[in-house]
């Protein structure tokens, strides 16, 4: 079986993975809060555990990997919008949590196994600070339940950080009822226009971070293997997310997996530098998805990503001429390189090199396996990449015919490439080769049957 060697940021060092329960392999990671698009950024985390899920799948079986991503339904940001709109808030979530999942499927991820929603779970949310409270880790005040960060000595241990230093970098909510500044928020009270639900401790709602800890364990068990998400939110979130759970009396997870951030041009996406946009904005601009990801997994998953314009444009040539490639393609052979690049890490930049290497010297079959594996094939050549104005039969015959020139060059049978070109000239084709690979045109004078000839390896 393959050896998985992951990062695991609560060690700070790769660790050999070893699944609690080879039967049943569970991963975690934290989804969107559904009230408005999801922006570049969030598209992020989806594709990197979506590589790590097929991953899991290929080593362990389909059957045996279970994979959990929540929607955050209930939030002060759904309630605001809410309010600006005039619009329900069931609405709002509803139309947002299918904007994300249409965006997500555009940029190939698979849907989890389970996507619970935040509201479907407040009753394992209530049961589990009633718990806290009683193990003396929480404490009621003012109508709120805080978690008690003083009670947990480990509090720090996933960000490396003091609490002095948390308090220092954190937006710390200053209340008057907080024993400690650090303390967080696991129920608050909701007034009569806002969502509530009744508890011991009146109406009110959760909290952010007690969600994640209720679905995991109710979904997923007292340990998991991994938990992943964006590294902005490793503190807060995952820091609470720690100390509630193990509180609990919950092992929680064994790995925690982060993905840096994402910049556009060399800065910071933001609003004010008019360098933000959603997957809908790109996606209504005509950049395929599958470009979204290739881009994405262009740059290891633990380094900052950058988007750039000349990524994308260099990423649609290449994957247009994959396609035309693996058009011709049989049954998928298993490249255990590409396994190996996976498997270490996800080094997708070290398998998109393979890819290449593949792609150059004509190997389809192999090609569109490691395609597959890092989701990159749709299943048929997507309508974005076939050649303008062939169909797809004669696109192939072309396809057949680049590749074939291509290996007549490499082992110096010039004879047969300039055969396959001059014969590709007769048949009304304007070819140019770049260096992206070879470009054709028809031309006003296109005659399909002469192009099967030179198919045939007639000189014609």
């Amino acid at each position: 079986m393959t050896t998985l060697t992951l990062y695991n940021t609560k060690t700070r060092s790769k660790e050999e993975f070893a699944p609690i329960d080879p039967e049943n392999v569970r991963m975690y990671v934290c989804g969107p809060t559904v009230y408005d698009r999801a922006h570049l950024g969030n598209a992020r985390p989806v594709i990197v555990f979506d590589v790590l899920f097929r991953l899991l799948r290929h080593v362990y079986g389909e059957e045996h990997v279970t994979y959990v991503r929540n929607f955050t339904d209930v939030d002060d940001k759904i309630n605001a919008r809410a309010a600006e709109s005039g619009r329900s808030i069931g609405d709002i979530t509803a139309e947002t949590t299918q904007w994300f999942l249409d965006d997500m499927k555009a940029v190939g991820a698979l849907e989890p196994t389970a996507m619970p929603r935040a509201t479907q779970y407040i009753a394992q949310m209530v049961e589990m600070i009633s718990g806290l409270i009683a193990k003396g880790h929480a404490y009621e005040a003012e109508g709120h339940v805080l978690f008690a960060v003083e009670s947990y000595a480990e509090y720090g241990a996933l960000s490396g950080r003091s609490v002095d230093d948390m308090i220092a970098g954190a937006r710390v909510e200053v209340a008057p009822y907080k024993r400690n500044p650090m303390d967080f928020v696991l129920w608050k009270p909701s007034s009569e226009e806002l969502p509530g639900w009744d508890s011991p401790w009146g109406r009110g709602r959760p909290g952010w971070h007690i969600e994640c800890s209720a679905m995991a364990h109710d979904l997923l068990g007292e340990r998991f293997d991994i938990h992943g998400g964006g590294i902005d939110l490793q503190f807060p979130h995952h820091e609470n997310e720690i100390a509630q759970s193990r509180c609990a009396g919950h092992g929680f997870a064994n790995f925690w997996m982060h993905n840096e951030m994402l910049q556009v041009e060399g800065k910071k996406m933001s609003k004010s530098l008019g360098n933000f946009f959603t997957v809908r904005d790109l996606l209504d601009q005509g950049v395929p998805g599958e470009v979204i990801r290739f881009v994405m997994l262009s740059t290891h998953y633990r380094k900052p990503m950058d988007w750039t314009e000349k990524k994308r444009e260099e990423a649609e040539r290449t994957l247009r001429k994959w396609y035309h490639l693996v058009g011709l393609a049989g049954a998928a052979s298993e490249y255990p390189p590409l396994m190996a690049a996976l498997s270490d890490d996800l080094n997708t930049p070290e398998a998109i090199k393979l890819l290449h290497h593949l792609a150059n010297a004509g190997d389809v079959n192999t090609l569109i396996f490691g395609l597959g594996t890092l989701g990159l094939w749709p299943g048929e050549v997507p309508q974005w990449a076939k050649v303008p104005g062939f169909t797809d039969a004669e696109t192939g015959l072309l396809s057949d015919l680049m590749l074939r020139r291509e290996s007549a060059r490499r082992r110096k049978d010039f004879a047969e490439a300039d055969r396959i070109r001059d014969g590709l000239v007769r048949a009304g084709v304007e070819i140019r080769d770049t260096s992206d690979g070879t470009v054709f045109n028809k031309l006003l004078n296109f005659d399909v049957d002469v192009l099967d000839r030179v198919w045939g390896g007639e000189s014609c």
